[in-house]
């Protein structure tokens, strides 16, 4: 056996069992992959697969990326490589109803007409140089296309997501219904102060050109079935048929969009003479509770970091309103597909939601404030003069609330024996899905929009990402529990940890000493630029032999400087090479040195057991 191994034949039989090994495998298991990263970035979802199974009729997706023109441009293409194999992946899931083409759009071709008729948008890459492409148009049986315009690396985390929400949108492309029950004027009133009507909310004229409206009655008993999402504002002492109707709908797998509020500023109903105040407070307290959740009652959030800036009037000075809050990135949940692309948010007298102890379901907060925030008793914002008032009493708690969640999970019915006339409902649900928001303020245009008439036209120009926020929120509850169970990504590109660690702890060591050197060397140039000053520009300068020492002393002192200002430099990142170094030993001799040393030992032991 051992003379055919060293055999001519012997090395022919191997040559030739290696390449039918490698015919087999090109063959049998072109489809096999093996995600060895942390985060799984090459394996679709449990979400994404049901909705790839659930596909009716074929889907073509037509991905483009100008390979060609990208070919100095590595972390585009190693991102480009990414969608393509994420494609490749739903393709192979989808069992042939995903048509996969790539196609890499050359300047003036066919190709990149095509792109531009999708709507693609081309990045140009310099001054009237090409046109880069980096998206996706998918289209279905009937006709309807979607796309993604391009795929922005700093939002990778969503890819997933927003590659199923186009394969769900094409394979079902009609717009969801959303319900709409209010307390509030969302679509128009009348000014009782002005004497004249109110135009509708501009959120509301956001929605609808997205999403089918179908306006609800505050005493209806029952959402309809083709309702996909419930979008509750402000609702005020709902009758308990109606709470019930909530109650079931969302047992039955209806999603819920709620904004409550313990002190909403836009409730301006006017109560009769003699009346005490009326209550601005809204809330769903029975159906909070069987949720796992509730809104602390009568208390408003008041945070000292985020207080906005509002004006008292003409000509006076402008105060920070610590209940007037402008909600940065940092507090908005970077996670969530809802609030992660939004850079600010802005509410008004918002109210606190908290997890239940022992609650069943999931409490995850999208929008928190600092920890220099603390609660106020809501009442006194009714009387509420001065908001400087609220700065001067502000006691930071050192604890972060809630003023926005998302609730998922198992829970049960808020009326597990039924109402009157109705005990046949259901008593729990596996799974709910609810977006609760302790605010109703904010979706008021004075929180996020100036609207300007042009020609009869309202323009909206928006300073805050309120609307945005309503509508990704909207958009990610009209799909499918199993597109909204399909969340953020780990990032494809992954940070050097230890080392960004090692230059944070270097720059907090010299930097003081860097700063001390910068501040001597402006000195001394400082006093340089003074004995080399002439008074009188006509005339030559000339110096004393006391000031030309001064002058080279001054000269020798600034380069010393800019010596030990270059040695501060060089030490920032000294530790950082040294860590290299040590790694380069590492891969490049001391783990061959190892497995040399492994195998002699192996041999050495085998030496001993033939002997």
């Amino acid at each position: 056996m051992k003379k055919l191994m060293y055999s001519s034949a012997g090395l022919l039989l191997i040559a030739l069992a290696f390449l039918a090994f490698n015919l087999f495998s090109s063959l049998s298991l072109s489809g096999a992959r093996l995600d060895l990263t942390e985060q799984k970035l090459y394996t679709i979802s449990a979400g994404t697969e049901q909705i790839l199974a659930e596909l009716e009729q074929p889907i073509e997706l037509d991905f483009f990326f100008s390979d060609t023109t990208a070919k100095d441009l590595p972390a585009l293409r190693n991102y480009a490589k990414r969608v393509e194999e994420m494609l490749k992946a739903y393709q192979r899931a989808a069992d042939g109803k995903i048509q996969l083409r790539i196609i890499d759009p050359a300047p003036f071709s066919e190709d990149e007409d095509k792109a531009a008729e999708f709507g693609l948008q081309g990045i140009p890459l310099q001054q009237g140089g090409d046109q880069l492409y980096l998206g996706l148009a998918g289209k279905n049986a009937q006709g309807d296309t979607q796309v993604i315009p391009f795929f922005a690396l700093d939002q990778e985390e969503f890819l997933e997501y927003e590659l199923s929400r186009l394969v769900q949108s094409l394979a079902k492309p009609e717009r969801p219904v959303v319900g709409v029950l209010s307390g509030l004027p969302i679509n128009g009133g009348f000014d009782m102060q002005a004497r004249q009507p109110t135009p509708p909310w501009m959120v509301m004229e956001e929605i609808r050109q997205l999403f089918k409206i179908e306006s609800l009655k505050a005493d209806i008993d029952l959402i309809p079935e083709q309702v996909s999402v419930l979008l509750l504002i402000h609702p005020k002492q709902l009758p308990e048929q109606t709470l019930y109707a909530i109650d079931q709908f969302v047992l039955r797998g209806g999603k819920l969009l709620a904004f409550v509020d313990p002190f909403s500023e836009a409730d301006t109903q006017a109560g009769m003479p003699g009346e005490m105040a009326i209550d601005k407070s809204s809330s769903l307290t029975p159906l909070f509770k069987a949720w796992g959740l509730r809104m602390v009652p009568d208390k408003v959030l008041g945070d000292g970091s985020y207080a906005m800036s509002v004006s008292m009037g003409q000509g006076q000075r402008a105060v920070r309103h610590a209940a007037w809050l402008s909600l940065p990135k940092n507090a908005l949940d970077q996670d969530d597909i809802s609030t992660a692309a939004l850079e600010n948010l802005t509410v008004a007298t918002a109210g606190i939601l908290e997890p239940l102890e022992g609650a069943k379901t999931r409490f995850i907060p999208l929008l928190q404030s600092s920890q220099y925030a603390m609660p106020f008793d809501a009442k006194r914002f009714g009387l509420l003069q001065n908001p400087e008032e609220l700065i001067r009493e502000l006691q930071p708690t050192g604890e972060r609330y809630a003023i926005a969640a998302r609730i998922s999970g198992p829970a049960q019915s808020a009326y597990p024996d039924g109402i009157e006339g109705r005990k046949d409902g259901l008593k729990q649900a596996d799974s709910i899905n609810v977006i609760a928001v302790a605010d109703t303020d904010l979706l008021t245009d004075r929180m996020w929009v100036q609207v300007q008439d042009f020609f009869g036209q309202r323009i909206p120009q928006p300073w805050a990402d309120n609307a945005a926020f309503a509508i990704n929120a909207l958009d990610n509850l009209s799909g499918s529990d199993a597109l909204i169970s399909v969340r953020s990504r780990g990032r494809f590109t992954r940070p050097f940890e230890v080392v960004e660690a090692i230059q944070r702890d270097a720059e907090v060591r010299f930097r003081e000493k860097e700063q001390a050197l910068q501040a001597r060397l402006a000195d001394t140039e400082q006093k340089l630029a003074a004995l080399q000053r002439s008074d009188d520009p006509s005339k030559a300068l000339e110096l004393t032999p006391e000031q030309q020492a001064t002058v080279r002393q001054f000269l020798q002192e600034k380069v010393k400087i800019r010596k030990e200002l270059r040695e501060v430099r060089y030490q920032l990142n000294a530790d950082i090479e040294a860590l290299g170094r040590s790694l380069k030993f590492a891969n490049i001799a001391l783990v061959p040195l190892l497995l040399t040393l492994g195998v002699l030992a192996l041999w050495l032991w085998r030496r001993r057991q033939q002997s």
